[in-house]
């Protein structure tokens, strides 16, 4: 993605959790704890990999892309699709994104990347372009709303 910065790579601290595994330092259960939430965002939002399950075994991955940013208000802290993110980050000017890879056979889970979309890196060539594609995209939700009023009558 073309506004991503501020990247941060979580691979050096999943290798020693999986090595603690491994040598028998720490359990299992204790790393595959995922919640019920993430389960669900994994199934319904998340991005299948061709990684495998480092723990288990079974399943490939999942990543599950979460979105935090004072402009998102009641939309922070929920889980999209990676191909929504450019379509944000053309029309936000600022918002987190914590990637985590989930194992939906044994609960794995560990956040492996975080980094930050938006407008604000943006050039005054490329905001123009922004603006313009979020603006059409805004017109074609208020002339598809629109159409539905008439349809039932209300418009």
């Amino acid at each position: 993605m073309r506004t991503q910065r501020q990247v941060v790579d979580y691979s050096l601290q999943k290798r020693a959790v999986l090595r603690d595994v491994h040598n028998g330092r720490v359990g299992t259960l204790e790393v595959c704890d995922a919640s019920p939430y993430l389960k669900n965002a994994a199934r319904f939002h998340g991005e299948p990999t061709d990684d495998r399950c480092p723990i288990c075994r079974r399943d490939n991955l999942t990543l599950v892309h979460y979105i935090y940013g004072d402009e998102l208000k009641q939309s922070a802290g929920q889980a999209r699709k990676l191909a929504e993110l450019p379509v944000m980050a053309m029309t936000l000017r600022e918002f987190q994104v914590f990637v985590v890879e989930v194992c939906r056979s044994c609960a794995w889970n560990h956040l492996i990347q975080q980094y930050v979309l938006g407008r604000d890196a943006l050039n005054a060539d490329e905001l123009d372009l922004a603006e313009a594609v979020a603006s059409s995209a805004a017109g074609r939700h208020r002339e598809i709303g629109s159409s539905s009023h008439r349809r039932e009558g209300r418009g």
